[in-house]
């Protein structure tokens, strides 16, 4: 049987990458600010672009947009794009996170120039340091946290100068570096840059620089008792990297005048200058991204991991079926913005749908099962061709096994209906799909009333596809079905929306937690048809008429686990429709 996998999909993934390179496509703003960069005489060989996450948790779909943007623009301009990981907080950053974002950023279909780690830096930063305070612009401040917020002011009230602001540059060269041979506990000192107290900006109220951690750090253990802070690191890491263009999301549009005056302090003639500028954030309905909150619903069991299908972690994302390039032309879709907005997970969805319809298989699987016994249909059993997908000439035929007794979704079938219930009623007639025309003549009831078994007769001349004038006969219904004595059976998890609001984090009088979907999953037994037993972990088909499905980590040689990604339509869209 053809499967959907991450090798079949690698031809997918050339063809979108090379689209994304196509000079053709219209500029964003930011590919106008390169262009008129390079207009104004910056040399194309010298563009560089980076992704530089914090590995203190797993990526999401809000990463994913800026992988492609900063990879976009490395496959458009033919230029590097490094892969660099900002781990300064020791607290929060671990190994784990590391290997999952590489993972993620690879299986979105992109390779990154150089790996590099903002700890490469540490020594150098430090004698940048160094230098700023031999220079008169950086001091060691011996207040608490809590005082230095204190004197920051207000944004219409100027910050008030730490008592300790004018120290002699030999006491703050002797008390910074007894900082960083560990002799003070956290919080005893702090390094901050000397700018201005009364800037507009509040961020240039001599911000903290570098601050006291006795933590062992994943790459360099307990070497170091001071770590630097995100400003003070970030810029001067693009300009070690000789980055060009620094892409930030809007949050980071106030640092840009911090982010230029730390370069300020270090660049050379003739190097490289770093450009910070910055997009609007595309957040995405039904979810939340803050790590925080993820962490929450993981801890609190809400959902059963980081790469749980209902989470919009990547990996998550991953292990319900969602395909690279599905993410990347939504991304693509989005675009870059300059405002940020709410972005409908419906459109993502669409794009799932869209890539799916294109690669997946279809087969069929019954999930809420009813018996039908054919009551005129020999004993045994035959086996009929089945289209792997109508849309792919070149996917093939499989063989489907067909018998007296088949299931079919309980919902395919009632004693009376009215005329546009086109399924299987009493008297009614309906194509099984691939197979025969069959018409419903009884059925069987428990004690409760619940319909148990229905008792149908079929047409032998109307074998799909035999030619014959009866398998041409028009009928307004056509299901599908499964072999009773061939089923195999599968647990199936019936995935939806993790939150019933379009912005759960968003509400001030309550907690995001109160918007918890309580049906974002359902567990149940579904009947497969026997193709599948040799499905394959990440293998993606459509079961037919109910929706697109793949194939759970999991799954165990004596057990089957499917996933739906999605289903064939937008359920919520109705369901909007009526509020």
């Amino acid at each position: 049987m053809l499967v959907a996998n991450s090798d079949n999909l690698a031809t997918f993934v050339d063809l979108k990458l090379e689209s994304m390179s196509d000079s053709s496509r219209p500029l964003n703003f930011l590919e106008h600010i390169i262009e008129e960069d390079l207009k104004n005489g910056f040399p194309q060989r010298a563009l560089r672009f980076r992704f530089p996450p914090e590995p203190n948790g797993y990526l999401h779909i809000g990463h994913a947009s800026s992988i492609c943007l900063n990879f976009g623009l490395g496959l458009r301009y033919n230029a590097p794009v490094n892969l660099r990981f900002d781990d300064t907080n020791p607290d929060k950053e671990e190994q784990e996170f590391v290997d999952a974002i590489k993972r993620d950023v690879e299986w979105l279909g992109y390779k990154w120039d150089t790996e590099r780690y903002a700890s490469d830096y540490f020594q150098q930063l430090y004698d940048w340091a160094l230098v700023l305070i031999k220079n008169g612009k950086a001091y060691v401040d011996s207040q608490s946290a809590e005082e230095m917020a204190a004197q920051k002011g207000t944004p219409t009230e100027p910050g008030v100068e730490s008592p300790f602001r004018n120290r002699s540059v030999a006491e703050n060269l002797e008390l910074f570096q007894d900082m960083k041979m560990g002799k003070f506990q956290e919080g005893k000192h702090a390094l901050r840059a000397k700018i201005d107290m009364s800037s507009s900006n509040m961020l240039m109220r001599d911000p903290i620089m570098y601050r006291v951690l006795h933590k062992a750090h994943h790459r360099t253990n307990t070497d170091w008792c001071i770590y630097p802070m995100y400003d003070w690191t970030h810029g001067e890491s693009d300009y070690i990297e000789q980055v060009s263009h620094s892409l930030c999301t809007l949050e980071f549009a106030m640092h840009r005048e911090l982010y230029d005056w730390f370069l300020n302090q270090v660049v050379e003639t003739n190097k490289v200058r770093p450009k910070q500028r910055e997009f609007a954030r595309r957040n995405l309905s039904h979810t939340v991204v803050s790590k925080r909150k993820l962490a929450r619903l993981v801890e609190e069991g809400i959902v059963d991991s980081w790469d749980d299908p209902r989470m919009p972690t990547i990996s998550g994302l991953r292990r319900r079926g969602y395909s690279p390039e599905a993410i990347r032309n939504f991304a693509d879709t989005i675009g870059i913005g300059k405002r940020d907005n709410l972005i409908d997970v419906s459109l993502l969805e669409f794009q799932v749908r869209d890539h799916l319809n294109k690669v997946a298989p279809r087969v069929m699987g019954v999930l809420d099962p009813l018996k039908v016994v054919i009551t005129n249909y020999p004993d045994g059993e035959e086996w009929l061709d089945a289209e792997n997908n109508p849309g792919n000439e070149d996917a093939g035929y499989r063989k489907v096994p067909f018998s007296k007794e088949i299931y079919i979704e309980k919902a395919d079938f009632k004693e009376e209906a009215n005329k546009k219930f086109f399924r299987l009623k009493l008297g009614g007639e309906v194509r099984l799909k691939n197979a025969y025309i069959i018409k419903a003549e009884s059925c069987t009831k428990d004690k409760d009333g619940n319909i148990i078994e229905v008792q149908c007769t079929y047409d032998p001349k109307s074998k799909s596809g035999s030619g014959s004038e009866e398998s041409l006969r028009k009928v307004k219904g056509t299901l599908h079905w499964v072999s009773v004595s061939h089923a195999v059976e599968a647990e199936v998890r019936l995935y939806d929306r993790l939150f019933t609001d379009e912005s759960p984090d968003t509400h001030k009088e309550k907690d995001f937690m109160e918007f918890v979907n309580p049906s974002s999953l359902e567990v149940i037994t579904g009947y497969l048809e026997p193709s599948l037993k040799k499905a394959q972990i990440g293998d993606q088909v459509q079961f037919q008429r109910m929706g697109y499905f793949c194939v759970d980590p999991d799954t165990t040689a004596t057990k089957l686990v499917f996933n739906r990604t999605v289903g064939l339509r937008d359920s919520w869209a109705k369901i909007s429709s009526k509020q």
